[in-house]
């Protein structure tokens, strides 16, 4: 699909056209770090229930995990790989990636220079009260394209990024809703109806109860099968079934966004590692890095209002 132009704009989602959008695209790179990989995870104040990711990568891959609200990112240079049950897509620069929350997803490279892009998380509720008040949706909702090529809605999720940078509230959440509006019209519908639950979902749903409560002092699967009442690797197809990825992948995805709200809340990076099960800050900042795209102590720093933009490369204990 191919983007809309500014008059489109004006008339289908009831906002500015681009030229109206503020300043063109976010801040480039620091300089001496264009050649390498950088990246900024953050949240702006003004807009609760967000997180904005912008970021370089060429080496960096994202392992399988998933997320508890949406990812829209726009790819802005380069190739991304997302690795998704139906499949394997490329997004070049001009790109909507749009995932539904706990969707579980790979990224890399799908080029030797790489890819940037700039990335929206909004929450379920924010993305909730959008559909509510601009679309006829019914249902929890969701998109139902994986990739679309629409450059308005990159520049609008550029201008959302820049707008925040530059503390401009009131544009930063103009923007925000006009732009996840326009993706919700027009690839929006229902979170499509779960099947109905099979002895295997069940089973699964049983065990990653018991593995959230278990969160620092997991079994091990044999114990974990036995006290459910099946066998090893019954428990893991029927995990993977339903979550889409094994019982141990999905561990390390619960111990790290826990490890985030410690974060957020001001933990030290060392103690939310012991918190959440990891054996040290080194084996947390291992697994934080290579889900969330930048290691712990830059995501808290940025909580708190540090230092804004980060090497992903090479970088140890933080």
């Amino acid at each position: 699909m191919t983007g809309h132009g500014a008059a489109d704009m004006r008339g289908a989602e009831g906002g500015p056209g681009p030229e109206a959008c503020t300043g063109g695209p976010p801040a480039a790179a620091p300089a001496g770090r264009k050649g390498g990989e950088w990246a900024r995870h953050w949240q702006y104040a003004e807009l609760p229930g967000l997180d904005l990711l912008r970021a370089r990568y060429v080496r960096h891959s994202f392992p399988r995990h998933s997320h508890d609200g949406y990812v829209l990112g726009a790819v802005t240079g380069g190739v991304e790989r997302v690795g998704l049950p139906g499949g394997v897509t490329d997004a070049g620069h001009g790109g909507i990636i749009m995932i539904n929350p706990e969707v579980p997803h790979t990224a890399q490279a799908g080029a030797p220079e790489g890819w940037s892009y700039s990335t929206l998380y909004p929450s379920e509720q924010l993305v909730a009260g959008i559909a509510a008040e601009t679309t006829g949706l019914t249902g929890t909702a969701a998109f139902t394209e994986t990739l679309v090529d629409d450059t308005l809605a990159v520049h609008l999720v550029n201008a959302v990024h820049r707008a925040a940078e530059e503390g401009n509230a009131l544009a930063a959440d103009s923007l925000l809703r006009i732009v996840v509006a326009r993706l919700l019209r027009r690839h929006g519908g229902p979170l499509p109806t779960r099947m109905p639950a099979t002895a295997g979902t069940r089973t699964a749903q049983r065990a990653r109860a018991l593995l959230e409560a278990r969160l620092t002092a997991p079994p091990t699967l044999e114990h974990l099968a036995r006290e459910l009442g099946t066998s090893p690797f019954a428990l893991l197809r029927a995990f993977k079934n339903t979550y889409g990825m094994p019982p141990h992948t999905w561990l390390t995805n619960a111990r790290i966004r826990r490890a985030r709200r410690l974060l957020e809340a001001g933990t030290a990076p060392a103690d939310a590692a012991v918190a959440v099960g990891f054996t040290d800050q080194p084996h947390l900042n291992r697994h934080f890095t290579r889900i969330v795209g930048v290691p712990p102590g830059a995501y808290r720093r940025e909580r708190a209002g540090g230092a804004r933009t980060y090497k992903t490369a090479g970088e140890g204990a933080s």
